[in-house]
């Protein structure tokens, strides 16, 4: 018998529209392409690129975007989200992501459990100023109430020299750490997906 299949989206929140360079783009293609070593297909959302109305709402209606992003996330088991850094914060469109994800807290399926219990979610951060640990952090505590599962050490940041200009996505290469981070969090993601499909966790009832 042959295993489905798993899936991932990755949700770049770059402030920048396409087609400009995007250092969140690269470390999201990055968690993809580390996925796919692990049997996860998955796509990148722009988020920036499309018209995501602000609220905490499923759907902000009058053209909102959200609605077709969030089917994405919905059928997929693993998501992506990567944000860069300004001011010491995560961007204005990881914010309203993640306030759009507020939805699913109180969304349940048949067997009592939120929408989202059983899918898996990882980071990713990049800047040239300090505040990764902090985003991360935020970042992890929203997907958590929202109902993903952030698998042992799932994320991943770059951070620059202070208040110089290089991004991460003008590097010669990835650093090592970053890189070594990245695939950590993308096997453990995967592995951990597979369980929670295979073993889901108890009815809320």
């Amino acid at each position: 018998m042959t295993e489905t299949p798993l899936t991932a989206v990755a949700l770049s929140c770059t402030l920048k529209p396409s087609p400009s360079s995007s250092s969140s783009d690269l470390m999201a293609q990055q968690y993809l392409d580390a996925l796919a070593e692990h049997d996860v297909s998955g796509s990148l959302v722009r988020v920036v690129d499309h018209d995501v109305r602000p609220g905490v709402e499923r759907d902000m209606g009058d053209g909102d975007a959200w609605p077709t992003i969030r089917s994405q996330v919905v059928a997929a088991e693993v998501l992506v989200v990567v944000t860069p850094t300004w001011m010491g914060h995560m961007s204005s469109v990881a914010q309203r992501v993640l306030e759009r994800l507020d939805a699913e807290i109180s969304e349940t399926r048949e067997d009592g459990n939120p929408l989202m219990y059983g899918k898996v979610a990882v980071v990713g951060v990049v800047g040239n100023e300090d505040g990764a640990h902090k985003i991360t952090a935020d970042l992890y505590q929203a997907l958590d109430d929202a109902g993903f599962t952030v698998p042992a050490q799932g994320g991943t940041y770059w951070n620059g020299e202070a208040m110089h200009t290089t991004d991460y996505d003008e590097l010669e290469e990835t650093p090592e750490a970053t890189a070594s981070a990245l695939s950590a969090a993308a096997a453990n993601a995967a592995h951990l997906a597979r369980l929670l499909r295979d073993r889901p966790y108890p009815s809320g009832g």
